[in-house]
């Protein structure tokens, strides 16, 4: 009996893979522009308009040596999850959970737990009150409110996604447009080479910010396993073949396979994969890599250009308002209003992202190995809602950014991101046809990977865990 490419596939804990024809990729590169915009949307937040600009302030540039290695590991990170869901339509977690049928919920939990306190939407809300006043706790009330209604009524949530981050994107750049010209001095241009001709590691700021920093620049965590959910939902090679969440409200159920397919890698699948893929690439380098490193970079240059030196500052939200009155004084206070302006958008829709990002791993591992019978649709916006009720708990109970919430978060992030970098390599080595798998180059590149998130791993448990212990006792 001839074998097929569906035979490699582990059917113990999930049903078989479909054998069926890779559609053609599009003519234009344009069509492909999406879910790495989404990723650096998403991905904006904290390190890029906090740590990194933190950082800056307090050594310089020296560091940003560190952005490029973060964003070029995630960079392959992120393409070998995409490799998975472009040959199969399934997402990463499904391939994981072929190998063991609880591995897809042990990252869910994890995501889970990581994302549980609601601090990019306290964040954001803590901007808009150095623009407006009022209370941070109950804007940020309303700001979680509003996504959970957002993300429901959206007709197809992924179009709506990628519309937000996109228009955040768009604002991000015009803002670092004007500061360039306004607001970036030429003592700080002429201090960005510093960061290859006299790269540093300033451990006296601590060595957990430090690994946070390089570990964490562009996105982190699960939002890089999100890559299987969004590209499949802009309808990447097998993934246009599995129905995008669509609102249970305004928009029209499709009935889902539970799990995926894969082709024969014949002459024409393989010349179609090979445009599939050099696509992909272009498009996750141009938009996640090039967007996120820009970005940390001239947000870097402009803390420089403001408050390095500066005496006192927090890695907080704190050190934006600090930041903020600095442009005021230097640029005119028109321009210190629109940088919290434009810090309030970014990290709300940071925080929309992350409430999507979060459901939708979840609702996927449910959906495809413990409630098949189940609407993937409404699996998804029961766990939206649950993660908007958890944040505003959260809130009403006066926890301001919650010791063992945070511990967490900054131990399993890490943790998460070392064990699936495994799992990525056994899977697209052992799984896919020979032809499609990993090049030499890209497997040193993942377990490059295996040891960072290792080393970062281990250091933070070690450092965290007796802060966590700490206040426990």
């Amino acid at each position: 009996m001839t074998q097929t490419a569906a035979d490699r596939f582990p059917a113990r804990h999930l049903p078989r893979v479909v054998v069926r024809e890779l559609p053609p990729p599009p003519s234009s590169a344009r069509r492909v522009i999406g879910p790495g915009v989404v990723a650096a949307g998403v991905g904006l937040a904290s390190g890029e308009f906090v740590l990194f600009p933190y950082i800056a302030s307090q050594v310089g540039l020296v560091f940003l040596w560190a952005a490029a290695v973060g964003i070029v590991t995630q960079w392959f990170l992120n393409m070998e999850i995409e490799r998975y869901t472009l040959a199969t339509g399934e997402t990463a977690l499904t391939g994981f959970s072929r190998f063991w049928r609880h591995w897809g919920l042990v990252f869910a939990i994890m995501v889970y737990f990581a994302n549980l306190w609601p601090g990019w939407a306290t964040s954001s809300a803590t901007m808009v009150t150095y623009l407006f006043g009022g209370s941070a706790t109950w804007i940020a009330i309303g700001m979680l409110l509003l996504i959970g209604v957002t993300l429901t009524l959206a007709p197809v949530i992924y179009t709506a996604l990628e519309g937000i981050e996109s228009v955040k994107v768009i604002l991000v750049g015009l803002f670092i447009v004007v500061a360039i010209g306004f607001a970036i001095t030429a003592d700080a241009w002429a201090e960005l080479p510093s960061t290859v001709t006299a790269p540093q590691f300033p451990t006296e700021l601590g060595f957990a910010l430090m690994l946070s920093a390089l570990v964490f620049a562009g996105a982190g965590g699960g939002q890089n396993l999100c890559q299987s959910n969004w590209i499949r939902d802009k309808g990447y090679g097998m993934g246009s073949y599995v129905p995008r969440l669509v609102s249970p409200v305004t928009g029209a159920e499709e009935a889902a396979p539970s799990t995926g397919f894969i082709f024969e890698p014949d002459a024409e699948n393989l010349s179609r994969w090979r445009r599939w893929w050099r696509l992909a690439n272009q498009e996750q380098a141009l938009t996640f890599g090039l967007i996120s490193f820009v970005t940390i970079t001239l947000m870097s240059l402009l803390a420089y250009s403001t408050v390095y030196g500066t005496p006192g500052l927090a890695n907080s939200v704190e050190f934006l308002r600090i930041e903020g009155e600095a442009l005021k004084s230097t640029v005119g206070g028109w321009f210190g209003t629109l940088f919290w302006a434009i810090g309030a958008l970014s990290l709300f829709a940071a925080a929309m992202g992350i409430v999507d990002y979060t459901s939708r791993l979840a609702a996927d591992v449910l959906k495809t190995s413990y409630l098949r019978g189940r609407s993937e649709n409404r699996i998804y916006f029961a766990l939206v809602w649950g993660l908007v009720a958890i944040g505003i708990i959260i809130l009403l109970a006066g926890l301001n950014q919650p010791l063992p919430l945070l511990v967490i978060a900054a131990c399993v992030g890490g943790l998460m991101m070392f064990i699936y970098s495994i799992l990525l390599l056994l899977l697209n080595r052992r799984v896919l046809p020979p032809e499609i798998r990993p090049r030499a180059y890209r497997v040193a590149a993942l377990v490059w990977s295996v040891l960072l998130f290792g080393v970062f791993s281990a250091l933070t448990l070690w450092q965290q865990g007796g802060r966590l212990a700490a206040w426990l006792g």
